[in-house]
């Protein structure tokens, strides 16, 4: 028999949301809570609400817009969910490290450089491989995290490449027109030679797609190949004031800006 959805009565602490009613003092809407803690982005947290999957002090919650207070125990399966503050972590990667939570082969892992950042559990979006160096976020944000790594929302990221040769002007114009990868149609928002390089050899690419080693496969399919590739711009974030292998915290005003992302 399924379960029912939870009513609020006295003295009960969680409640079902509506479009009418007035925002009770320290209440927060389940969904949010679940992605708060960087479990998923809300959306996901409002599907694992309806499948049965989340328990509110020791009572399934199926029903969209439940409400909790912060003494509530949410669980998901057998794991409490605790809730944190959300944290956003900007790190200008080295080379050498790995963009992955853990590694089974014990390499340089990119948390090694924010294990002091913060208490709460932060994960990194996206990736970078361990030779790419650059801008990389962290954060236990799920619905952030969500938004800045799906492809819906186009995120715009610019690359300083070093090559091993020059760049045609004709290559330069082909990455604009677009090209056909072995996985699909891309094309480069913007192709230009870095201003006062000295060179043709150091190349800016600017580009929304979020395709794994997509710049490198770019080049290489035209027959170069990369020295070094840097991430310098990432959702509107700079590397301006961060030094290679620091980290710092986004500002109120970066965070907002993300999360207006995608937002028309």
């Amino acid at each position: 028999m399924p379960n029912k959805p939870l009513k609020r009565k006295a003295p009960t602490r969680y409640s079902r949301g509506s479009g009418t009613e007035k925002p009770e003092s320290g209440l927060i809407r389940l969904n949010k809570f679940i992605a708060n803690a960087g479990i998923c982005s809300r959306r996901e947290a409002d599907q694992l609400i309806v499948a049965g999957a989340i328990k509110v002090n020791g009572k399934t919650v199926r029903e969209l817009g439940t409400k909790i207070s912060p003494d509530d125990k949410v669980q998901y399966g057998e794991m409490t969910i605790g809730r944190e503050r959300p944290v956003y972590v900007l790190l200008n990667k080295p080379k050498g490290f790995i963009t992955t939570t853990d590694d089974p082969f014990n390499r340089k892992t990119v948390m090694e450089l924010v294990k002091n950042a913060c208490r709460e559990r932060i994960y990194p979006v996206g990736r970078l491989d361990r030779n790419t160096t650059g801008l990389l976020l962290f954060t236990n944000d799920g619905e952030v995290a969500k938004k800045l790594t799906h492809p819906s929302h186009r995120i715009e990221k610019l690359y300083h490449v070093y090559l091993d040769k020059a760049l045609k002007k004709s290559d330069m114009i082909r990455m604009t027109e677009g090209l056909e990868l072995d996985d699909g149609f891309i094309r480069a928002d913007e192709v230009s030679w870095v201003e006062g390089a000295g060179d043709k050899k150091q190349v800016g690419i600017r580009i929304h797609s979020g395709k794994n080693h997509i710049v490198r496969r770019i080049f290489e399919h035209l027959g170069y190949k990369i020295l070094r590739l840097d991430r310098v711009v990432f959702a509107g974030l700079t590397k301006k004031d961060l030094p290679r292998g620091r980290w710092r915290f986004l500002t109120q005003e970066e965070v907002n800006r993300l999360k207006m992302l995608g937002k028309r």
